[in-house]
């Protein structure tokens, strides 16, 4: 009787190995898509991807926010010198003491302007006849204290209407400047030197005189265009003159001729203005003329009792 092989330990462990590893190599074959690495989730990264995009233009909206308020940054940092500073202006504590606003100066109100700057000659400005009214008014204030001169007002209630050069003579030396002036209820002329009121002469309430029709030249403009009888016939040329007197809404047109020259007035609220050149000398006053709106003559001062029509 044959022996049958006998089995060790030794035998049945190693082909215990053997059916391991033939199994894992089933499996391996079997199951290798088992262990490949798992496909992108797309659809995860895309939306990713367009989040993250959203973001990245809200900060750069931000961004050109940022600029759009940068010029008022920057004023602030260089404390509106234009230079760059070191840094960003502090802000002043709370208990730091304020500094109070500041305040417009109470400017005092000035005189109206005249019509034309025409009235206004041989280089005299606005401000300086401004400044010369307020003279004159102060200076009226000064010499006599009585109620007519305290109504005289203010330079705001009052119009300019001339300013011209003035010529010394013998009653009167010394070059200056003349101004015209008139409020609602008062004219004043008056002649500065040197910045210094040297007369002043003023005319209240009817200013319209006793002369006829609408046309009424000033009785003191005399003032403006004559020298002083003293030097008759020896004026100093060249001379400038000036003319003024009220006129009434119905006169469109006044024309004033001296000396062999004619001027057309300028109208200005009630009032005309004319201005001129003597280059020789005269024995005769301005020659006055009004016309209204059809060019018909309604005033000739040649017809006027009331107007000297020869120069003393």
């Amino acid at each position: 009787m044959s022996e049958e092989p006998r089995t060790t330990q030794e035998d049945q462990d190693g082909e215990g190995v053997r059916d391991f590893e033939e199994r894992l190599r089933r499996l391996l074959a079997e199951d290798a898509y088992a262990i490949r690495p798992a496909p992108a989730p797309y659809p995860v990264i895309r939306r990713r991807g367009v989040l993250e995009r959203r973001r990245r233009l809200a900060v750069a909206g931000l961004a050109l926010a940022v600029l759009a308020v940068a010029p008022v940054g920057a004023y602030a940092w260089t404390g509106g010198t234009g230079g760059r500073g070191d840094g960003p202006a502090a802000k002043p504590s709370a208990d730091a003491p304020r500094s109070p606003s500041p305040t417009a100066a109470a400017t005092p109100a000035g005189p109206g302007r005249p019509a034309t700057p025409g009235q206004l000659l041989d280089g005299i400005t606005f401000e300086q006849a401004a400044d010369g009214l307020a003279e004159c008014l102060a200076y009226g204030r000064e010499g006599d204290t009585t109620a007519g001169a305290e109504a005289l007002g203010v330079p705001a209630d009052y119009r300019l209407l001339l300013a011209l050069r003035s010529t010394g003579d013998s009653n009167s030396p010394g070059d200056g400047r003349f101004l015209v002036a008139a409020s609602a209820s008062h004219r004043l002329i008056c002649k500065l030197v040197d910045g210094e009121v040297t007369a002043l002469n003023t005319s209240g309430g009817d200013l319209s005189g006793d002369g006829p029709g609408p046309v009424f030249p000033d009785m003191n403009g005399g003032k403006l265009y004559q020298q002083s009888f003293l030097d008759r016939g020896r004026w100093k040329l060249p001379f400038r003159w000036g003319a003024v007197g009220a006129v009434e809404p119905s006169v469109a047109k006044v024309t004033v001729s001296y000396g062999g020259a004619t001027a057309r007035a300028v109208l200005d609220h009630g009032w005309f203005v004319a201005a001129g050149v003597l280059d020789r000398q005269v024995t005769a006053a301005p020659h006055v003329k009004g016309y209204d709106s059809s060019g018909k003559l309604v005033y000739d001062s040649d017809h006027d009792p009331s107007y000297q029509r020869t120069l003393p």
